[in-house]
Parts: C-alpha cells; structure tokens; sequence
C-alpha cells in the first residue's frame, strides 16, 4: 500500500477554500502558505501534491540563471 502523501491534508484545505471563496485565489493566501510550509519539510518528490511548487522553484532557478 502506498504512503499516504503527508501534505495531502493541506491540500484539501485550499481546494475547500478555493470553493467557499468563488476560486479567489487572493482570499486563501493563507492555507496556501500552510501548504508551501509542509512541502518545505520534506524532501523534493515526497509528496505528489507539491511537485507543483518544486516545478515553480525550479523554473524561477532557471530563470535567474538565464538573466544574468
């Protein structure tokens, strides 16, 4: 049985506010922090659910690089 992706609770938590808010990005600021503070605990591939902040880190790395 695969491990239970230990920032999935997180997760549920902006889908939940994202919906109570009318998709409002701006208004759950502070569950997507929650979550960005769990994928910062584990290491990089641990938890599926933040792959998408690793890619963002990654592609702001790339650009960095790129323009200096």
């Amino acid at each position: 049985m695969p491990q239970k992706d230990p920032c999935q609770k997180q997760a549920c938590e902006i889908q939940k506010c994202l919906q109570a808010n009318n998709y409002v990005e701006s208004k759950c600021q502070a569950v997507i922090q929650e979550l960005r503070k769990c994928c910062a605990r584990y290491p990089k591939g641990r938890s599926l659910v933040c792959s998408g902040f690793e890619k963002e880190e990654e592609e702001k790395l790339t650009l960095k690089l790129t323009s200096k």
